[in-house]
């Protein structure tokens, strides 16, 4: 990804220098269960370290891409310039082992790196979404469908449905976290013919992973697609609050709004725009996440026991998907955070309608009064629509019509219209939500 959608904890996870340093972990601690069982020398296995756990300089890094510019070979040129350091017990190093062995486990380790990071970036806009909820929980508001006034809700419920779509996320992400991280260290095409399975256990628990039941030189790729899968779902749930946030700053709503910062522009044309740019931004991030997913899936069906198609997809998806989902989370949690609401506005838009919001309560108190329900939409629907063609209030008119104001009475009328009524189980709601037990 380029620095400006980029987090450097998360960029450092896939540099060369830290993949490097994992691929030395892996053939290192492969040195010692080898000569646990008497396989190399136990001196040779000391050797490795003593020599080898050096820092992975950018010196040392282009060393290993000169090798591997004549061998076209990463793992090859990586033991090669390996060997430079450690002297001839580096002939110990990669016994029974394939390239695969390194390649996957190291990728298992990076995407386990990567996820801690980006469950902390949940854990951060779960925070921020949660403060939000609360402090607006009773600001009650026009919930639309369709992008059509509907009933009130409040703006707490927005950000509580939020939180609690990202808490599923942090769960998808934590199975998918338990599902990626499968060491291989199993030889050629996966038959521990020329290793004992030993190693794998020692390198495995070495690393905070646990052994592939069955590799077949490479990890089965269902793996990876469906953490790839997570990755694009958390994206999509990124654009759907993204995407709120957008109807909500349009001029003709704008009962919320992105922070606009001091000096900043919104228009090289216009200078009294203020645009969604922040939600905007996210909303094309999630759209390149969700882009990874299907070359993810697409990477599970190798050829017989493994060939390398994969290997070219994951080499770009792996940094790229989890770099933008973790610069995503962030500027979204700094969204909500910083995040304006315009009360003014959300009462102004409340009553733009004249009353109609409460049309279902008075269809039911219709029905209940003994009206059939096609009788009581009729009535409702033929003084809503006078209102929607400006021709009086909602309230006023119900009153006035005779046959409605003959089942229920001016006055219970009047009670239809009571706020409150929607909002009574708000409480209740948050309870689910943010009690964890509920």
């Amino acid at each position: 990804m380029i620095p400006r959608y980029s987090r450097p904890e998360m960029v450092q996870i896939w540099e060369p220098a830290n993949r490097f340093r994992i691929w030395f972990e892996i053939e290192a601690h492969a040195c010692d269960a080898q000569a646990q069982l008497g396989v190399i020398p136990a001196e040779a296995a000391r050797l490795v370290w003593e020599k080898g756990d050096k820092p992975y300089t950018p010196e040392r890094v282009r060393r290993i891409d000169e090798i591997e510019a004549t061998t076209k070979h990463d793992v090859i040129a990586f033991t090669t310039e390996l060997s430079e350091q450690v002297g001839p017990e580096a002939r110990f190093v990669h016994q029974g082992m394939t390239s695969s062995d390194v390649l996957d486990s190291c990728l298992a380790v990076q995407l386990c790196q990567s996820t801690d990071l980006l469950l902390a970036d949940i854990d951060a806009l779960l925070e921020a979404l949660a403060l939000r909820a609360k402090e607006t929980k009773d600001l009650v508001c026009m919930g639309r469908s369709h992008g059509i006034h509907a009933e009130p809700v409040t703006i707490g419920l927005k950000f509580a449905g939020f939180h609690a779509e990202f808490q599923r996320n942090r769960q998808r992400l934590r199975h998918a976290r338990a599902d990626i991280a499968t060491c291989a260290i199993s030889g050629a095409v996966g038959t521990f013919a020329n290793i004992d399975p030993f190693v794998e256990r020692y390198v495995a628990e070495k690393l905070g992973l646990v052994p592939e039941p069955l590799s077949t030189q490479v990890i089965p790729r269902d793996r990876h697609a469906m953490f790839f899968a997570t990755l694009g779902v958390i994206a999509s749930s990124i654009e759907r609050v993204a995407t709120e946030i957008r109807h909500l700053q349009r001029t003709e709503v704008r009962e919320a709004e992105e922070y606009f910062s001091p000096g900043q522009k919104g228009s090289s044309a216009m200078p009294h725009k203020r645009n969604p740019v922040l939600t905007e931004n996210l909303t094309g991030l999630a759209r390149l996440v969700r882009g990874m997913v299907v070359p993810a899936m697409e990477n599970v069906a190798l050829w017989h026991e493994r060939d390398i198609s994969h290997s070219s997809v994951e080499r770009m998806i792996g940094p790229d998907a989890t770099i933008t989902l973790d610069f995503a989370l962030a500027r979204l949690t700094n969204v909500i955070k910083n995040l304006v609401i315009y009360p003014d506005a959300i009462t102004r838009n409340l009553n733009q309608l004249g009353g109609l919001i409460f049309s279902q309560r008075v269809l039911l108190a219709l029905t209940q009064s003994g009206m059939s329900r096609e009788d009581a939409y009729k009535a409702v629907q033929r003084n809503a629509m006078q209102v929607w063609n400006g021709n009086g209030r909602f309230l006023d008119l119900l009153q006035a019509d005779v046959e409605v104001e003959f089942h229920l009475g001016k006055a219970a009328i009047a009670e239809l219209f009571d706020m409150g009524y929607h909002t009574k189980a708000v409480d209740e709601i948050f309870r689910r939500v943010f009690t964890p037990d509920s």
